[in-house]
Formats: structure tokens, C-alpha cells, sequence
């Protein structure tokens, strides 16, 4: 399972012919794609009020991943390996945190074109996804 991060979905929506819009046809085809609640909701806070709504139904297809009392025990943990993850420490923000976890608890990994996510990856915290280049 790939839980695609906003950053994506952004990409994607703004160009259909896009690498990232090509990717994330296929994986949805493949019924391969998971969201984390932070993300279902950044997409949808972030669309205009006319694609709201076709944007509500497109998610609602897709497999939506919620916080539990393990997710935040996970993040809790990551926030003291992170300090301690080099010269000053790590320090990611808190919806990032919250997707990396839900896709480690689930088994899932994450794509994203957000550095911090390559961050948390060389920390060992979370499993990236690498989409396959277009042409290829």
C-alpha cells in the first residue's frame, strides 16, 4: 500500500500529464493508494469550493487511515529519535509526523516530494516509494 502525501496529489491535479499524475493513475488502477487523515483533509481544505465536492467523492474511493492511541505513542517515540538524529537534532512538523506513522502502522510506504519525508526515511522512521520515471 502507498500512502500518497498532498504533495503529490498537488503535482498530480495540476498537471494531468505529469510524471506524478501518471503514477498515481496507475497506482490508484491498482488499487495500491491509502491517505492518511491529514492528508484527505489538506487536500480537500486546500481545492476550491467547485472541486470540493468531485474531490469528496474521489477520496471517498480510496482507503482513508486514521490516528490511534498507537499512532500517537509512535510519534511520541519519534520525536526522541529524531532529537537525537544528528548535530542539533531532527525536528518535522506534526501532520508529517502523523502520515509517516499511519503508513509504518499499516504496513504501507509513503510518497512524497516533501524533503522532510527524505529526512525521516534516513532515520529509519519511514519507507519511501520511488515512482517510476516517466518513459521508463
Amino acid at each position: 500500500m502507498i500512502f500518497v502525501d498532498t504533495s503529490v496529489w498537488v503535482a498530480a491535479l495540476r498537471s494531468a500529464t505529469g510524471v506524478e499524475a501518471e503514477n498515481l493513475r496507475r497506482l490508484l488502477d491498482l488499487d495500491a493508494v491509502a491517505l492518511a487523515a491529514p492528508v484527505r483533509v489538506e487536500i480537500l481544505a486546500g481545492a476550491s469550493t467547485g472541486d470540493r465536492a468531485r474531490l469528496r467523492r474521489l477520496l471517498s474511493a480510496i482507503p482513508t487511515f486514521y490516528p490511534t492511541a498507537a499512532t500517537w505513542e509512535r510519534v511520541e517515540s519519534w520525536l526522541d529519535r529524531a532529537a537525537a538524529g544528528g548535530p542539533g537534532g531532527q525536528c518535522f512538523g506534526f501532520a508529517d509526523l502523523v502520515i509517516g506513522a499511519l503508513a509504518v502502522e499499516h504496513g504501507g510506504r509513503l510518497w512524497s516530494l516533501d524533503s522532510d519525508f527524505r529526512r525521516m526515511a534516513r532515520l529509519d522512521l519511514v519507507e519511501l516509494f520511488v515512482p517510476v520515471s516517466s518513459g521508463a
